[in-house]
């Protein structure tokens, strides 16, 4: 009996490992036979790997106390009266069709304020939101992996992309030139912060290392302008405050290189 085609979801159970025997090894025969496919999945495999590296820690972390405490007990309800046994599924079909275009609503309208629910959420139980450089490490370790799709616009299209990142975090912004370095710009994205959008851009040398300068104005608060360090895993950040900005410079490189780098790239900053 001819095998069925390899489909996307085989794809993922496989890098997931998630396939019985048989099917693994008819998905492992494709990819022999596909390697460009092959290396897309070496990517997630790479990303998930990173994933569990950053954030497998969690799972050992205690219950927090206000889960663990215990629940009121549910009074018992009582027995169902005899009006109970209308036939309320009819009922209900109506109902719903009446006030189908107002739930719609209400959903929407939860979703919309979502962000500032959780930020409320936030405060009440002291739950510390993700910081400038957890958040440009985790970008970092998402989009460097991309074989396909690493950034949204490219460095062939620069004046492209920096009107188009100018203008959502509305001040003039430009890549740095890391030439000097080994390093090219490959291109940049938009991304989502905490309360608005965030910049990437990424480059690249001539081994294929990568790395992201993460731009954020969420930050206009803190005045500590210093350069400060942050390890997450294999990934070393160098983050700083300048005016309404704040930067992270990210990469699985040395720490003294990428210091370096980074002040490369804040005088570049400072002249713009």
């Amino acid at each position: 009996m001819k095998s069925p085609p390899i489909t996307e979801t085989d794809l993922h159970a496989y890098v997931d490992d998630a396939l019985p025997l048989s099917r693994h090894q008819e998905v492992a025969y494709w990819l022999a036979a596909h390697p460009h496919e092959q290396s897309r999945l070496q990517a997630y495999a790479e990303q998930n790997a990173t994933l569990h590296r950053l954030y497998d820690s969690v799972l050992d972390e205690p219950i927090p106390a206000l889960l663990q405490s215990p629940q009121p007990r549910q009074p018992k309800l009582p027995a169902r009266p005899a009006w109970s046994r209308w036939p309320f599924d009819k009922i209900a079909a109506s109902l719903l069709l009446t006030l189908g275009a107002g739930l719609l609503g209400a959903v929407a309208g939860w979703t919309l304020h979502a962000g500032q629910t959780q930020t409320l959420a936030a405060k009440q139980f002291n739950i510390k939101v993700s910081s400038l450089p957890h958040q440009a490490a985790i970008a970092h370790a998402v989009f460097t992996p991309e074989v396909k799709h690493p950034v949204e616009v490219g460095a062939d299209q620069q004046e492209q992309l920096v009107k188009w990142l100018s203008k959502r975090l509305g001040s003039t912004i430009r890549p740095p030139t890391l030439a000097t370095q080994g390093y090219d710009l490959v291109g940049g994205r938009l991304l989502p912060g905490n309360s608005g959008p965030v910049a990437q851009f990424m480059y690249q040398n001539i081994s294929g290392q990568r790395l992201t300068l993460y731009l954020s104005n969420e930050n206009r608060q803190n005045q500590d302008t210093g350069f400060q360090f942050l390890q997450e895993g294999q990934i070393n950040v160098f983050y700083w405050i300048d005016g309404k900005f704040g930067y992270a410079l990210s990469g699985g490189i040395d720490k003294g290189e990428l210091s370096r780098i980074a002040s490369l790239v804040y005088e570049q900053l400072q002249s713009n």
